[in-house]
């Protein structure tokens, strides 16, 4: 490997050009190649990055065996054959969210990465906020008591999309989140979801996670609401801490407020709970770009053969409930066990 980490991005439409925009401003890592198939993207690189080879087609990206790394950060059907050919290549990937459409195609990239003894990353944004990395130091560090349940609100009105639904459009956001956040494998989800504006296409979805330590997880998302909103809320035994994205200085609280379960020497007088009230505490969070911070651990976890926060196993976790989910929709909202996948 060269003093700097050579990376490539593929796909410079939506998403591709503020990946590349990090990457070319990170100190020890360098944006070799940029590569799209319109020509109007690849103008606009040619433009901003003088310095990378601006190309449409992926075979010279791919066949370069100075190149490091590679992004994928094309449509969401394109994840998981782009993703393959970049590990076939023996090129370290990192692939936008999710990284595929079913949960056997994320067992396969995570296979053929640990096969060959690559790196493989999803762009699992949300993980590296620092507001929801207080709070996974807050659950960590047993804060909170034992955690209860974990809910998300992710709303909007607009954007709607032709080509997915809201669950697939902003449910990784949360799923992820809610994953990271526990540490737990998910066992069973259920999903109802109803389409207003388009046929099988899905304008809001609420969908239940169930955790093999019995937590739950609830996710609401729609683009289909008057709020825009972008809200976590952690319910402890002895507190709780909610993540507002859109509060500007106030991105986490930490309500000092919960409930125990207390049993009384005496059997006949069984169980009693105790509430407690106590004051609301609101941490200092750093204001660091959370992209900045996803692609520089991508490019520290490459060059000191680290493995990924988001890694192959935090993928397949998450396409795993999109699925079930998916599979509870059509289903009526019958609850599906990851297990049946």
């Amino acid at each position: 490997m060269n003093d700097k980490v050579r990376v490539g991005v593929v796909g410079l439409g939506y998403w591709g050009p503020n990946l590349a925009r990090n990457f070319d401003r990170l100190p020890d890592a360098e944006l070799a190649y940029c590569c799209d198939l319109d020509e109007a993207n690849l103008a606009r690189a040619r433009a901003s990055y003088p310095n990378a080879v601006v190309t449409g087609d992926i075979e010279r990206v791919l066949g370069d065996d100075a190149l490091d790394a590679v992004v994928v950060a094309t449509s969401v059907p394109t994840h998981y054959p782009l993703g393959k050919r970049v590990l076939e290549a023996g090129k370290h990937a990192f692939i936008e969210k999710p990284i595929a459409l079913t949960a056997a195609d994320a067992e396969d990239l995570m296979a053929t990465a640990e096969t060959r003894g690559l790196k493989l990353m999803v762009g699992h944004l949300l993980e590296y906020h620092p507001a929801v990395a207080k709070m996974k130091e807050l659950v960590d560090a047993g804060e909170l008591g034992r955690v209860f349940y974990v809910y998300a609100n992710r709303l909007n009105l607009g954007k709607v999309r032709k080509d997915e639904n809201a669950l697939w459009s902003l449910g990784p956001h949360d799923i992820s989140v809610i994953n990271y956040l526990t540490g737990d494998e998910p066992v069973e989800v259920s999903a109802r979801g109803e389409c207003y504006l388009q046929d099988d296409v899905e304008d809001v979805v609420f969908g239940y996670i169930r955790y093999k330590s019995g937590m739950v997880g609830h996710l609401h998302v729609s683009w289909l609401d008057p709020h825009k909103s972008r809200k976590i809320t952690v319910v402890g035994e002895k507190k709780m801490v909610v993540f507002d994205d859109m509060e500007a200085d106030r991105k986490v609280t930490v309500y000092d407020k919960g409930a125990t379960t207390t049993r009384t020497q005496f059997e006949s007088y069984g169980e009693f709970v105790t509430l407690h009230f106590g004051d609301i505490h609101i941490p200092r969070i750093g204001n660091d770009e959370p992209l900045r911070v996803e692609c520089q651990h991508f490019v520290d976890c490459v060059r000191d053969d680290r493995r990924p926060r988001s890694d192959g196993r935090d993928a397949l976790n998450v396409v795993r409930v999109l699925e079930a989910m998916e599979r509870s929709l059509r289903e009526g909202g019958r609850p599906v066990k990851t297990s049946e996948l």
